[in-house]
């Protein structure tokens, strides 16, 4: 059933894009009532408008707290039109009715990015606007509510075209989103409050993004949140949904070094790392581990991506290319391809959990932080100083391969990895592989393990192949299998006590 509007309240913080809004609600001769800053905006428009205090007879008290808490404000609102009760208290008690409320919402979310300050913080907290955007969508049948900026257009369109009237369908697609608004406002709160033994999962992020198709294409998918946040696109399609999942696991990966590292992944698993003294040399020992399952991958680096190493990337199809800058004949080099995805990073993910969707409910946990919590040789025979710092990457790397995770280094290059395997030695086996498809000489490698070594077998087939130091974080209970056949082969082994499984 189309309503007419005669009436609105109006009530904003910000008023970008509200004035053409007023001017034709003028137009169309629709009283208005409004308060505080939002009333003398209209007034400078040179618009009519009526006083919210008209309505209540009290003025704002309480620090601006209390203005519209008022039955004469909310009996406007959520009088039904077709409840003859309804209309006739309305009539006893003078409460105009109310057609269409405009409010937004204090800046909570912006206030706590802002500032530490508690009190500034409480402030922002609004009582009223959602207590009128909720009361107004809740009477859809008779009121248009707007709740958001971004929904302006839409509304002064509507005005336009249809002189003022508004149909059922369009006060509860609004209604919808009021709601929506209001939902994400009290999260956002809620979660300031929060423990973490929160009693409700407690997650809302905006600015859903429809996706060509998921995982894959017979699946549906949406992104919610603000890439632009982290990133700025300089080339390429858009990112699709196994994009964003390799661009995730690459920014983890990466923010683990800072020395200069490139990095290759496919679907979510680390297949080329390397550091170097350059970006380029850096790129050249990545691709060398596995120039195979390098086609069509993410490719990530925290150095500045030059011609020279431009060019070479060049030689290969990728699907993305993360960097935190180009040189400008870099770019001119890897825009030669119109689909490739350039992104230049501006800022890691400062996500603290990590949560999944799981049976029916969700699972959340923290992220996994570190390298390891303790640092134990076990045998006589300690590292090199070179082979320290092939375990410290090594183990950085094998945090990053879906268990059972085994990783080969030498040199700080990976040079075999197994990963997602059923075994340990399954994923060593397929580590010692690639290695070998790819004609790197093993010895004076280094090896770690996600998890513990539950016999000496993974081990024993290393050392046959040359590898000299193991790390692990150890707590089998028979790790003393794998300790003491190092002490017997002269081989070092750390435990770190700290395992990195990824499923």
């Amino acid at each position: 059933m189309n309503k007419k509007i005669q009436s609105a309240l109006i009530s904003v913080f910000y008023k970008d894009g509200l004035e053409n809004i007023v001017q034709e609600l003028a137009r169309l001769g629709v009283t208005i009532y409004s308060t505080g800053g939002t009333q003398n905006f209209i007034e400078k428009l040179g618009i009519n408008v009526v006083p919210v205090e008209n309505l209540t007879s009290y003025p704002s008290i309480l620090g601006g707290r209390v203005k519209t808490l008022h039955p004469s404000v909310f009996g406007g609102i959520l009088g039904k039109r077709d409840d003859a009760t309804h209309l006739q208290e309305m009539k006893q008690y003078n409460i105009p009715e109310i057609d269409l409320v405009i409010v937004d919402l204090y800046p909570f979310e912006e206030t706590v990015a802002s500032t530490t300050d508690e009190k500034a913080i409480i402030e922002k907290i609004d009582i009223g606007g959602p207590s009128m955007i909720r009361g107004a969508a809740k009477n859809f049948r008779d009121v248009v509510v707007i709740a958001a900026r971004k929904d302006y257009a839409t509304l002064e369109a509507m005005l336009k075209k249809q002189q003022g009237e508004t149909s059922l369908e369009q006060r509860r697609n609004f209604a919808a989103k009021a709601f929506e608004t209001v939902a994400h406002y009290e999260v956002a709160i809620a979660k300031y409050f929060s423990s973490s033994d929160t009693g409700y999962f407690l997650e809302s992020v905006p600015g859903p993004k429809i996706m060509r198709y998921g995982e894959n294409p017979h699946q549906s998918a949406v992104f919610y949140g603000d890439l632009g946040q982290l990133f700025d696109q300089l080339n390429g399609k858009e990112l699709s949904y196994n994009n964003i999942v390799d661009t995730d696991a690459a920014l983890q990966l990466i923010r683990e070094f800072t020395d200069t590292t490139f990095a290759i992944i496919k679907h979510t698993n680390v297949c080329g790392v390397a550091q170097r003294d350059t970006v380029k040399e850096s790129w050249d020992a990545a691709l060398a581990g596995d120039p195979e399952s390098a086609f069509g991958g993410v490719l990530v680096c925290n150095g500045a991506i030059d011609k020279a190493t431009a060019e070479a990337i060049n030689e290969i199809f990728f699907e993305v290319l993360i960097a935190p800058a180009y040189e400008a004949d870099a770019l001119a080099v890897l825009k030669s391809k119109k689909n490739r995805i350039l992104l230049q990073l501006k800022a890691q993910p400062q996500r603290k959990i990590q949560y999944k969707s799981m049976l029916n409910g969700v699972l959340v946990q923290d992220n996994d932080k570190g390298n390891y919590a303790e640092w134990t040789e076990t045998v006589k025979r300690k590292e090199t100083p070179a082979e320290k710092e092939d375990l410290l990457f090594a183990n950085l790397v094998c945090k990053h391969l879906k268990s059972n995770a085994i990783a080969l280094v030498k040199n700080k290059q990976l040079v075999g990895k197994g990963c997602g395997q059923t075994s340990r030695v399954d994923s060593l086996r397929q580590a010692l592989d690639k290695a070998r498809q790819f004609k790197f000489d093993l010895h004076g490698a280094v090896m770690a393990s996600d998890a513990f070594f539950p016999f000496d077998d993974c081990v024993r087939l290393g050392h046959e192949a040359g590898i000299t130091a193991f790390i692990q974080p150890g707590g089998s209970i028979r790790d003393n299998d794998s300790v003491e056949y190092c002490k017997t082969h002269d081989l070092s082994m750390i435990m770190t006590g700290m395992r990195h499984f990824k499923h």
